[in-house]
């Protein structure tokens, strides 16, 4: 941040200069958000595969994306939504936050639509045999299952992903010059082409049997 300059008065810092910036949301916007799951967003949380949540906490803020078969996450009722922890990195950020912090952000994605459902609310991390059970692939349970309380929902208007362009995009595969999981891991140790490579190879042989 210290590159931004600040002299010239740029850097908006109060509510009022933001009301300065932004007209005041229409009534319909307001009036969208909900303290429950409404039966759209039911509809929409049942077909979405993606999700990304959003933690703060003591040691920073997360944002990290959850996937599955579309409906992979479910509504113990309209207040409660059950979020399948799978096998990962074990960074465990989001986790590590949940625990300092329960507030999550949550939006659920669906592939080729352009809205997006919104969650607000506070979680708590859990290993109930009866939740885990819920959850089952492949005869394997998930990790944990963290539930989440919900305090907002609201649909979210298309327009950042018709700017994007996203699903259209993606429809042609992976673009050129974008590293990948070895480009990555080659920038980290010092390595070259041959290096990121063969760890894609080798990560592509593995993956299967590290989903679940």
């Amino acid at each position: 941040m210290d590159t931004i300059n600040d002299a010239g008065g740029f850097t908006v810092t109060t509510l009022e200069g933001l009301d300065a910036i932004y007209e005041t949301p229409a009534e319909r916007v307001v009036t969208k958000q909900t303290d429950h799951i409404t039966a759209p967003g039911r509809a929409f949380i049942a077909a979405s595969p993606f999700l990304i949540m959003a933690t703060a906490g003591e040691a920073g803020i997360d944002c990290s994306p959850k996937g599955d078969g579309p409906g992979f996450v479910q509504l113990l009722d309209d207040h409660t939504l059950l979020i399948p922890d799978r096998p990962g990195n074990n960074r465990i950020d989001g986790m590590k936050n949940i625990i300092a912090n329960p507030a999550v952000g949550i939006i659920f994605m669906v592939p080729g639509a352009n809205e997006t459902y919104r969650v607000n609310g506070r979680a708590k991390i859990s290993v109930d045999p009866a939740l885990l059970s819920r959850f089952l692939i492949r005869d394997k349970p998930p990790r944990t299952v963290i539930a989440v309380a919900v305090e907002e929902a609201f649909s979210h208007c298309p327009k950042a992903f018709v700017r994007a362009k996203l699903w259209q995009a993606g429809t042609s595969g992976r673009p050129d010059g974008v590293p990948t999981l070895g480009g990555f891991a080659a920038f980290r140790d010092g390595k070259d082409e041959a290096y990121a490579a063969k760890y894609d190879t080798d990560y592509e042989k593995r993956m299967p049997d590290e989903l679940y």
